[in-house]
């Protein structure tokens, strides 16, 4: 059975009937296209209806079945990702695209959004984050990173000099003016409700008077109107793809006798920085390579020979540590405050190499740590509920893979403790959801975590019990044999004691050892 769909303020409704995506894959690569079939997986609820090789064959793929998204690679070899999205839209109603881009692909990229895309995935993301954000196209939102769209918008904004001025005067409420400029921005319909003062409902509505005065389709077409017109600057982007502040203070960093913005690092997904709210350019990836070493690892002397080891590896920079040197200078001058007195900003050196000065800087791997420790409290103190709100707020830090794309030792080694971290927080989240009766959103969230995660048996072992207590016992063991088959197959090993145990349990209806006597 198929879903039915409303449109409604350029969102799709959709009905409960299924719960089934089926996903159209475009990509000229079948390396590439067999790797996005391993993630969207039958049993995460994905249904591949059909592969192109070419944007030529969409055309006849979606006359010849339903489709509810085109994951649509930008480069193939005759008829490109653009054109094919161009193609669609100009063809009427058909199923919403997401493309697939990388780093270099910002004016490629611009194009796609511009053609019709409505949202998009950088090809180093997590399958977590593939998986997300097919979901969310599926029903109807952008999947857009407000800081990224940002950049490529403006780099490459389309000459409208007939329109640069914005609507023309009395066309927009003054209050749909500010709907429109926080689209612009990155915002969600309830921080705008938030920072407009007006319901959630309410910002819907203007939302879909603005798209029908304006002509626009959806949410990415609003975005692309507010920087094509002068509406957004890339100084106002206020949200970028990390949900949630990463400290609840605000400190002010002061160089000398002036008072200089904060400044704002971010490595739990790809490295970023912030002098405010503006995102800083910090180069290429080596240099962003030997930053992280400095960042994390804060108000230590970092020395020459471990930063080289750290950053280049096996595989030392012919010119040794005159890399380090002009790496660091470019790294000074983009981190430095306007007026700072000090010629070595936040990057010090000393006899033996550099150092980080962490004070006043605030990082999102801090925040992680401070969150992660309420959590830990909550639960000791048996606020149950109070723990699982602090397990989100942590999680919610995480926007892709740790340290994405960045060469070298150090930033390998950090981004496999960053993951591990993340997976003790799902887990632990997902226990004490369990010990709260949250069956269902339990297991929704633990099947998306196993999803990227298909070998942690204790992930397994608690969706096991979430299906248990929902009524669904083969579906639990459902999972142990998918897991065990996995486990066979990568590694010639059968499942350990506690999966084993957890398996038998279910088969002889054991309330008791399942926790749910």
């Amino acid at each position: 059975m198929r879903r039915g769909r409303s449109r409604s303020a350029g969102r799709v409704v959709t009905g409960p009937a299924d719960a089934e995506i089926r996903v159209l894959l475009v990509d000229d690569q079948e390396l590439a296209r067999s790797g996005l079939r391993l993630i969207l997986r039958p049993n995460d609820g994905f249904v591949i209806a059909g592969e192109c090789g070419d944007g030529a064959e969409v055309p006849a793929a979606l006359a010849a079945t339903e489709v509810d998204v085109v994951v649509m690679d930008l480069r193939m070899k005759n008829v490109g990702g653009i054109e094919a999205t161009r193609r669609l839209r100009q063809s009427g109603d058909h199923p919403p695209v997401l493309a697939l881009t990388t780093f270099d692909d910002d004016e490629l990229l611009a194009g796609a959004l511009r053609a019709g895309a409505v949202g998009y995935v950088l090809k180093d993301s997590s399958a977590e984050d593939l998986i997300r954000a097919v979901r969310a196209v599926a029903a109807g939102d952008a999947w857009l990173d407000a800081a990224v769209t940002a950049r490529v918008l403006t780099t490459y904004r389309q000459a409208a000099p007939d329109r640069a001025a914005g609507p023309p005067p009395g066309l927009l409420t003054a209050r749909e003016q500010d709907v429109l400029r926080a689209v612009g921005r990155g915002l969600t319909d309830a921080e705008i409700a938030a920072s407009l003062v007006i319901s959630e409902v309410t910002v819907r509505s203007d939302l879909g008077r603005i798209f029908a005065k304006l002509g626009l389709r959806d949410r990415t077409a609003a975005v692309i109107y507010a920087f094509d017109h002068g509406i957004v600057n890339p100084g106002e982007v206020g949200r970028d793809h990390a949900p949630r502040p990463i400290v609840r203070d605000r400190p002010t960093v002061r160089a000398g006798s002036v008072s200089a913005p904060p400044l704002r690092f971010s490595a739990l997904g790809p490295l970023r920085a912030w002098r405010g709210v503006a995102q800083l350019d910090l180069g290429p990836v080596r240099q962003q390579a030997l930053l992280a070493a400095l960042v994390l690892r804060s108000d230590q002397t970092v020395t020459d020979a471990e930063l080289l080891d750290g950053v280049w590896g096996l595989e030392p920079p012919g010119t040794g540590v005159n890399v380090l040197r002009t790496y660091v200078l470019r790294l000074r001058t983009c981190l430095r405050a306007a007026g700072e007195s000090t010629k070595e900003s936040v990057i010090r050196r000393s006899r033996t190499g550099y150092s980080f000065v962490g004070h006043a800087v605030r990082m999102d791997v801090t925040r992680l740590r401070e969150i992660t420790a309420e959590a830990g409290a909550a639960e000791e103190a048996g606020e149950l509920a109070m723990a699982v709100d602090a397990c989100t707020d942590a999680l919610d830090l995480f926007h892709g893979e740790p340290l994405a794309g960045l060469p070298g030792p150090f930033a390998a080694g950090e981004r496999l403790r960053l993951v591990e971290r993340k997976v003790k927080l799902s887990q632990q989240k997902a226990e004490l959801q369990l010990r709260l009766g949250r069956y269902v959103e339990t297991a929704d969230e633990l099947s998306a975590v196993l999803a990227v995660n298909p070998h942690r048996e204790p992930l397994a072992a608690l969706l096991m019990r979430a299906l248990y207590a929902r009524g669904l016992r083969a579906e639990a063991l459902a999972v142990y044999r998918r897991i065990h088959d996995q486990l066979v197959r990568d590694f010639e090993v059968e499942p350990g004691e506690e999966l084993r145990r957890t398996r038998a349990a279910v088969l002889r209806r054991d309330d008791g050892y399942l926790g749910f006597a």
